[in-house]
């Protein structure tokens, strides 16, 4: 049973974080969705990882758990990406990086809020839970900190990797974001 469970989460997994980067590669540019990725698979091993160094044992609950910081994770990182491609196609001066670190600092204000009322409830389930909502829980808990963590200092740099290391320019990477953003909006303004 236990095969088959690994098997399923495993199957479950790859399937959300494919249905990720093609939304993300379809909303943004390839480099976000690579980056989101990155991020979102970090959120998970690290979870998995320090659930596993604590001794505890890897049951559906956790698994649950684990999808759950998968949504999380994602949703955090894509409200960062989405004030970074404002900033990229409003023409606003200066380079990527500036525009990125202006832009994370706009929703950090937001990002920690979101953390620390998403927390509040969990810690709750924690300490006054029972034993099945005690790993769930904790799972949780490990989960945003890590989501949080990644949302800001990991998704967004490796964007910027990513376009450099295909070769492409940040200049490019400008261009990409505001023709995709003009291509977007266009149908909602001839309605």
């Amino acid at each position: 049973m236990g095969g088959e469970l690994a098997k399923s989460s495993l199957i479950a997994l790859g399937l959300g974080i494919l249905g990720i980067l093609i939304f993300v590669t379809f909303r943004f540019e390839l480099s976000f969705a690579v980056g989101a990725i990155v991020a979102l698979l970090h959120d998970v091993l690290m979870t998995v990882g320090v659930f596993a160094l604590l001794g505890r044992e890897l049951t559906l609950t956790m698994v649950g758990a684990v999808l759950t910081i998968a949504g999380y994770s994602i949703n955090d990182t894509i409200v960062v990406y989405d004030r970074i491609r404002e900033g990229l196609a409003s023409g606003r001066r200066g380079t990527i990086e500036e525009i990125m670190n202006s832009s994370i600092n706009q929703t950090l204000s937001r990002t920690i809020l979101t953390s620390t009322v998403t927390l509040i409830p969990i810690l709750c389930l924690f300490f006054f839970g029972g034993a099945v909502l005690r790993d769930f829980s904790l799972a949780i808990i490990i989960g945003v900190v890590v989501g949080t963590y990644s949302s800001i200092f990991i998704a967004s740099p490796i964007v910027l990797w990513w376009t450099r290391a295909r070769g492409g320019h940040e200049s490019a990477l400008r261009r990409e974001v505001t023709e995709k953003t003009a291509t977007a909006a266009s149908p909602l303004a001839r309605r």
